[in-house]
């Protein structure tokens, strides 16, 4: 007969589950790192959703009375880490919303799930009752948009916490260098219509009536988007990151569109050079959102 233990508390809100007992955080049944403070902090802010947790009450519950550290940038580096782990953010608070001068309060819809027993012999049973408590239609809140776009995307695209630590200067610089790149492509294309014109005749493709239509369209209507991002970077402009993310799902197919740029030079490199140019370009929007997560995650660990 298999021995049996419970494991305690679960929270759940939208894609995550916090077990209590074993002080842990997972997203859709992963786990996710988080370290001692921060769970401990989460924990607080789920037993009282939508109330105020007041800073006070923290100190009092994670450092006591007796313990003599620096408090307010032990609780501000918690909570960086708490919201890292949540993919949240101080500037558009999803999870973890800042109270100035009071405290925090948790805003997304919490379930607590009843306590479940799990066979500490048959680790195949424990995952299948993870499994379990995870997708439970009755433990499960409202799931929002956004986290369904999450979840239709998780195994494509890096999360805040997945990404490495890097300079801000040095992050700072490659998004910048990759909006002059896109606005050199564009004031480039539309500098030589006659020659691209030719090219897309030379293609056969479509009409080049068409095709220099929708280049002429899409370059006029991105420069004012790059212009925007460089100036959101020089100027250290806080909501860059929910900018960013209602930008992204079109800027993407208008950026893999002109990630074929490169054929526009090919009265003057082959068609090889070209095609690995292209390849590059391809990565290029996944690899500034990333470089756009980074930065905003660094810009607020500072704020916070």
């Amino acid at each position: 007969m298999t021995q049996q233990k419970t494991t305690g508390r679960v929270f759940r809100f939208g894609m995550f589950q916090v077990y209590e007992a074993e002080g842990e955080l997972r997203k859709d049944g992963i786990r996710i790192k988080l370290h001692s403070q921060p769970f401990q902090v989460l924990v607080m802010l789920l037993e009282r959703p939508s109330e105020l947790v007041t800073r006070e009450e923290m100190r009092q519950q994670l450092w006591g009375d007796d313990t003599i550290v620096d408090f307010d940038h032990g609780l501000n580096t918690a909570v960086n880490k708490l919201r890292e782990a949540l993919g949240d953010a101080a500037a558009q608070p999803r999870h973890v919303e800042t109270v100035p001068g009071r405290g925090y309060r948790f805003i997304a819809p919490v379930t607590l799930a009843a306590a479940v027993s799990k066979t500490s012999l048959d680790p195949v049973a424990a995952s299948v009752v993870d499994a379990f408590v995870a997708g439970s239609p009755g433990a499960s809140a409202v799931e929002s948009a956004d986290d369904a776009l999450e979840r239709s995307s998780r195994t494509l695209l890096a999360a805040p916490h997945e990404l490495p630590t890097a300079s801000r200067s040095l992050v700072r610089t490659l998004l910048l260098l990759i909006q002059s790149m896109y606005l050199a492509f564009y004031l480039g294309a539309l500098g030589n219509i006659p020659e691209i014109r030719e090219i897309f005749a030379d293609s056969g493709i479509l009409s080049p009536a068409v095709l220099t239509t929708v280049l002429v369209i899409t370059a006029v209507a991105l420069i004012p988007v790059r212009l925007f991002l460089f100036t959101a970077v020089v100027f250290d402009f806080q909501q860059l990151a929910a900018k960013f993310k209602r930008l992204f799902p079109v800027l993407l197919w208008m950026d893999l569109l002109w990630a074929l740029s490169p054929f526009l030079l090919i009265h003057h490199i082959n068609g090889g050079l070209a095609l690995g140019m292209t390849a590059a370009l391809v990565y290029m929007p996944f690899a500034q959102r990333s470089l756009v997560l980074m930065y905003c995650r660094d810009q607020r660990d500072r704020a916070v």
